[in-house]
């Protein structure tokens, strides 16, 4: 059995003053969110290395992802990045002005809008994926990849549901 970390103890401890409760969902999930603490580290890190936003990221990466010509309806990216229509123009217009992104009518349906990517956001998003990759990759280098695989398919399971 592994050292014990900071959830152990803090289970013990609860265990001691209320023996009645069933802490194992503290055991999994207080240990997802210390987790997701150091990757929300590791992202921005990872993004602010690039000059990009986590929100930036978001919408580059769900353009990039399109494949060539990396374009996109803003309604496909606001599906893809579960945000509301207000709050996807106003990333739009933002990513506009740093000259990540262009829109364009779209040449099928005239009244529609194709966002995409500029060479400058192409860029911008290779290398923030490329470094959130390595670091994510540091966060699990304790884990044999067996132990990686056995624990992304229990964390499918369990996020089935949300999705």
């Amino acid at each position: 059995m592994p050292a014990s970390d900071e959830v152990d103890r803090i289970v013990d401890a609860w265990l001691r003053e209320r023996p009645d409760l069933n802490f194992a969902p503290l055991q999994v999930l207080s240990r997802v969110g210390r987790l997701s603490k150091h990757l929300d580290r590791a992202r921005r890190t990872a993004f602010s290395r690039s000059e990009l936003e986590s929100w930036e990221f978001d919408v580059l990466s769900a353009l990039r992802r399109a494949g060539h010509p990396y374009e996109l309806s803003p309604k496909m990216l606001l599906l893809q990045t579960l945000v509301s229509s207000g709050t996807m123009t106003n990333r739009i217009d933002r990513l506009v002005e740093r000259g990540l992104v262009t829109r364009r009518t779209d040449p099928n349906d005239g009244r529609g809008i194709l966002v995409g990517m500029t060479s400058g956001g192409l860029t911008r998003v290779d290398a923030a994926i490329t470094r959130l990759v390595d670091a994510e990759a540091e966060l699990l280098a304790t884990l044999s990849a067996a132990d990686q695989e056995r624990l992304a398919g229990l964390l499918r399971k369990l996020s089935l549901d949300f999705d």
